[in-house]
């Protein structure tokens, strides 16, 4: 009997103990929106530090984290092209770059599409790691374009995840010549399906979206409490899905310092900001023998350029593909001081930008969509390499006619757009953000002279505002006029021409409500 007894309560020692030896602690590294941009930047916004970014540096923190943690896993949300190296080597440096890095997966991106499909399709067989998404599909075949799902395993412990795309990102941000013959699948239900599929297959399921409306793109967007948005879509897919822990998210270039949580559903959501800034950070106990993730603790961790060396293999891989393209490297002129993006009010960089195209053009005014001003200049030499950067899209610059009461209507509708207040350049534009919609302009001088309803004016423009992206209608009902000159030769020209860069004239946007 005492025997019996004792061999019991053996047993049940050893269950307790082999219960508790089945809970680990995990972190999940994840990073979104890095879209090519390699290089560090000012962090004129921070007092901690000097320099924030670059994949190099990135590429250290995360190996740094690696070694102070036991169990990782490294991810990604998307939008890993753009930028100039990106679009000569056709998606190739991008996918070379994760793999040195060994990202464990990611899920595509608009960006990622930038060169066809078909070409992406070519491509992704590079990456030394699983590429995802769920719910892009052939129209004639129905087949999946990429891998719905991936199942990582490490030290016991079993990763489910799984990768989409939002509807408005398919449709909206991505060129439709560069998605014929696909179409897309509710990102939710999808979700849902494979979530359903393989979760007792797994302790812990992580959706990889890219699919948050966009949020304002500029370089302090972290210090700004009004940007701290931009998740909507993840927060209602977290409300929704049964039996997901985490979604890191993409595609808004937004970022939540720490994660949030669905009260619903207990739903884990994070975000970083974007390109390269930040790593981000959660930490789970999962238990090996069950679908079981109990959340401990996430946040954001900046990439200090200074007191983070560069990773030598990163360096070396983009260093090597420059030695390829070297025209890159041509000096076009010199910055005295930063020209920094911002999103919500006249940017130093839209300023010249706008100059410049309103001097190419010869036009009167120029008009341009903060979002298309993909990164910042710092002092010192402009190179090809950067002006593709900060303009990477191909494009004709276009000059359109309107009146100026077309004129009012576009800065009207600019001044309500979520994402981002047009940069201009021949205007000068009193308004007040807290009146209603289509309410909000006081006064606008056209080059010194009050705008007039019934004048014409000329305006230069982006080939894409032109066709009346953005939602900029007003243009497409506008007189065209010529589109003759590709927008980055454009540029190019300009930035030859002046060789030092003069800090363009400010207080171009008004609003007299501050």
């Amino acid at each position: 009997m005492i025997r019996s007894v004792l061999v019991s309560l053996l047993f049940l020692a050893y269950m307790s103990d082999a219960k508790e030896n089945s809970k680990k602690e995990i972190v999940l590294l994840h990073t979104n929106d890095i879209e090519s941009v390699y290089e560090p930047i000012p962090a004129t916004w921070r007092d901690d530090m000097e320099l924030i970014g670059g994949i190099s540096h990135l590429a250290t923190l995360i190996r740094d984290v690696r070694e102070s943690e036991n169990i990782t896993f490294l991810v990604d949300a998307g939008d890993i092209f753009t930028g100039a190296l990106s679009k000569k080597s056709e998606g190739k440096l991008p996918f070379d770059l994760y793999s040195a890095m060994n990202y464990d997966t990611l899920t595509l991106g608009n960006h990622e599409f930038e060169y066809g499909w078909e070409k992406l399709v070519e491509t992704i067989p590079r990456a030394n790691f699983p590429v995802l998404n769920a719910n892009i599909v052939h129209e004639a075949s129905g087949e999946l374009i990429a891998q719905p799902y991936t199942i990582l395993e490490r030290s016991g412990v079993k990763v489910g995840v799984i990768g989409v795309m939002g509807i408005d990102a398919f449709y909206n941000t991505m060129a439709s010549f560069h998605r014929t013959g696909l179409t897309i699948k509710d990102p939710t239900e999808t979700a849902q399906y494979w979530a359903d599929k393989i979760r007792d297959e797994v302790n812990i399921i992580v959706v990889l979206t890219h699919q948050n409306r966009t949020a304002p793109m500029q370089t302090n967007k972290e210090s700004d409490p009004s940007v701290q948005r931009g998740f909507d879509e993840d927060y209602a897919m977290a409300g929704n899905l049964r039996g997901v822990d985490v979604i890191f998210g993409g595609h808004s270039d937004n970022g939540l310092k720490q994660p949030v949580i669905h009260p619903k559903t207990g739903t884990v959501i994070g975000l970083t900001f974007g390109q390269g800034m930040h790593l981000g950070y959660t930490k789970f106990k999962v238990d090996t023998q069950k679908h079981d993730a109990e959340f401990i603790e996430g946040y954001l961790i900046p990439v200090n350029s200074k007191q983070l060396p560069e990773d030598k293999q990163t360096a070396t891989l983009i260093n090597d593909y420059r030695k390829i393209y070297p025209e890159l490297l041509e000096v076009l002129a010199i910055v005295n001081e930063p020209l920094m993006r911002k999103y919500n009010e006249e940017s130093s960089i839209g300023n010249l930008l706008t100059d410049y195209m309103k001097k190419a053009a010869q036009s009167d005014i120029a008009f341009l969509n903060s979002g298309a001003i993909r990164a910042d200049f710092n002092t010192g030499d402009v190179t090809l390499e950067q002006l593709i950067n900060v303009y990477p899209f191909k494009d004709n610059l276009t000059v359109i006619e309107l009146t100026g009461n077309q004129i009012k209507e576009l800065i009207e509708y600019s001044l309500t757009l979520p994402y981002g207040i047009g940069q201009v350049s021949g205007l000068k534009i009193k308004y007040d953000s807290t009146q209603d919609e289509m309410k909000r302009v006081i006064d606008i001088k056209v080059n010194g002279n009050d705008l007039m309803g019934n004048e014409k004016y000329t305006v230069s423009v982006s080939g894409y505002l032109a066709k009346g992206g953005d939602g900029y209608r007003v243009f497409p009902e506008g007189r065209f006029i010529n589109d003759d000159k590709p927008f980055q030769d454009a540029l190019y020209e300009e930035f030859k021409k002046a060789k030092i860069i003069e800090i363009p004239t400010s207080d171009r946007l008004i609003d007299v409500s501050n």
